[in-house]
């Protein structure tokens, strides 16, 4: 476990975690489908599951892309997804992109997630510039970037294409190392 609160857990993503993922998938389907499709299509049943959590595991170990779970206090339930993914290690640069369970929305999990990972990536990962994008109608996710102090740079057009869907332009918020 990397960080504890009454209210919540964050953990790194762990081989035992593929049943609880899919889980999660399945219950927040609706909620992932536009943003997290390929995460959505590789945890539609336990076996597929189990593969992800295996690949994503190993993708952690070698610095590829780092997937934390967010877990209420003291339970094997997964209520949140938290990539640190893009990552560049030679400009210190990467991108975070996050998940809640429409149970845990609005109750400032993502938000405390993310000031916590931020610290954990400058000081831990040694990562200098950290980056959120994210729909401009994505109202919630918005007021995740502005509570960790993240600084909107620009608008990227035609930044990411849903399923099924014409490309979207994207808002770019940035939170440097201090």
């Amino acid at each position: 476990m990397l960080y504890n609160s009454k209210l919540f857990e964050i953990h790194t993503i762990s081989e035992k975690d593929a049943w609880s993922i899919c889980d999660f998938v399945a219950a927040n389907e609706d909620r992932l489908k536009r943003y997290f499709p390929l995460t959505l299509e590789q945890n539609l049943t336990p076996d597929l599951a189990q593969l992800f959590v295996t690949k994503k595991a190993k993708e952690y170990n070698a610095k590829k892309k780092f997937l934390f779970i967010l877990k209420p206090d003291n339970s094997k339930k997964i209520i949140g997804l938290i990539y640190l993914k893009a990552l560049n290690w030679n400009t210190k640069q990467a991108e975070f992109a996050y998940a809640i369970d429409y149970n845990f929305e609005g109750k400032g999990i993502i938000s405390k997630s993310i000031k916590f990972l931020s610290q954990y990536a400058f000081q831990e990962l040694k990562l200098e510039t950290l980056q959120i994008i994210v729909h401009h109608t994505n109202i919630a996710s918005i007021k995740v970037a502005e509570n960790c102090k993240f600084t909107w740079i620009k608008t990227l057009e035609k930044e990411h294409t849903p399923p099924g869907e014409n490309p979207l332009d994207m808002e770019l918020y940035e939170f440097y190392k201090p």
